[in-house]
């Protein structure tokens, strides 16, 4: 753990075959990974968190085969599927993830890659959002990139491009054969060419190796991702991935350690399945990464945002404030108020329920 720390301190990278020992660590010592990356953490990030907020421009329909997808072809997940929303709708989404505390918008549409009118399309989008919200980061994520686009994307006011790795070359195959590895790296160099914030990461839990996990997080530094997204799989009826539940929390928390130990300066984003796979242990994950989402994700929900507020401010974490902004530390409500109702009147539902069932009640008990 030393060694691991000194490297994230001093920003090196450490050897393959340390960051394949974090994620075989015993559950006796992951509290001490979780502590030694929270130390990474903190060295960079304080104990400020990034809210990041999802706005899915087009669902379904995609004709990639991506097998952990469900948008993919031939997927019958029951998920939203429709087309492009209007510029109107997409500033209108954007600005409720505003309002809830995001300062990074991402706009994401299913597909291989946007044609130049899509290209357009988004760019009215993010000129509308960044009007509204001159502060706010803008990502696109629209697949594959060609030449000239990242530049127009930029042009039009996009801080960032997302297009995530998923996994390590050698096994990329394995999950999809509509498109090569090699053209998901080509267009991070894109992005990260035309000036656009590189915004990379990778998909936990499809049967991968140790090796694989570490070898796509190396290629990830040498790529040089500012944010790194980390997913776990949900596994989705419908997909060929369904019923692929090989993750538990301990493993995740020691994905996240070992990512932040490989990119001990990038913005560490959790995504999507934290709260099927953390569960209970979503604590101590914020303890290691800068960055979440906040609400739903593409064809998932999310646990309600008010409870990722309530995880914050638990924490004793900062929510990341504009340019300029110093971070508002989230504080945890007086436990002995009443809930309020959305109108702001209290309502009858006090924060400490008093039993109605089990012994001395005709309701069943709570076991």
């Amino acid at each position: 753990m030393d060694s691991l720390v000194f490297h994230g301190l001093t920003g090196t990278a450490p050897t393959r075959a340390e960051a394949v020992a974090v994620l075989r660590t015993g559950d006796d010592d992951l509290l001490d990974v979780v502590a030694a990356a929270g130390r990474v953490r903190r060295h960079r990030f304080g104990r400020r968190v990034r809210l990041n907020y999802l706005v899915n421009l087009r669902s379904g329909l995609c004709p990639e085969d991506c097998t952990y997808c469900s948008q993919r072809l031939g997927s019958t997940a029951q998920v939203l599927t429709y087309s492009w929303l209007s510029t109107d709708d997409a500033v209108a989404a954007a600005r409720a993830g505003v309002r809830g505390g995001a300062r990074r918008v991402c706009l994401v549409a299913s597909g291989r890659g946007p044609s130049d009118r899509d290209v357009a399309r988004v760019s009215a989008m993010v000129d509308g959002i960044k009007r509204e919200h001159p502060d706010v980061e803008v990502c696109a994520c629209l697949g594959l990139l060609r030449e000239g686009q990242a530049e127009r994307l930029a042009a039009a006011g996009a801080d960032a491009y997302n297009h995530n790795l998923n996994t390590s070359e050698a096994t990329y195959a394995d999950i999809c054969t509509t498109h090569e590895y090699a053209d998901r790296v080509e267009t991070v160099a894109r992005a990260k060419g035309a000036g656009l914030s590189p915004c990379s990461g990778l998909i936990a839990g499809m049967g991968e190796s140790d090796e694989d996990l570490v070898d796509v997080v190396f290629a990830l530094r040498d790529l040089g991702a500012d944010s790194v997204t980390v997913n776990f799989l949900v596994p989705f009826d419908g997909t060929p991935l369904a019923g692929t539940w090989d993750l538990t929390p301990q493993r995740c928390l020691r994905i996240l350690a070992m990512v932040r130990f490989v990119c001990p300066t990038a913005e560490l984003r959790l995504a999507a399945g934290r709260e099927v796979h953390l569960r209970s242990l979503q604590p101590l994950a914020l303890e290691i990464v800068s960055s979440i989402f906040l609400g739903d994700y593409l064809t998932s929900e999310g646990q309600a945002a008010q409870a990722d507020l309530d995880l914050l401010a638990d924490g004793g974490f900062e929510i990341e404030a504009g340019p300029g902004g110093a971070g508002a530390r989230v504080t945890p409500g007086d436990r002995s108020e009443t809930h309020r109702a959305a109108s702001g009147n209290p309502s009858n539902e006090t924060r400490v329920a008093v039993r109605r069932r089990g012994p001395g009640t005709a309701t069943a008990p709570n076991a």
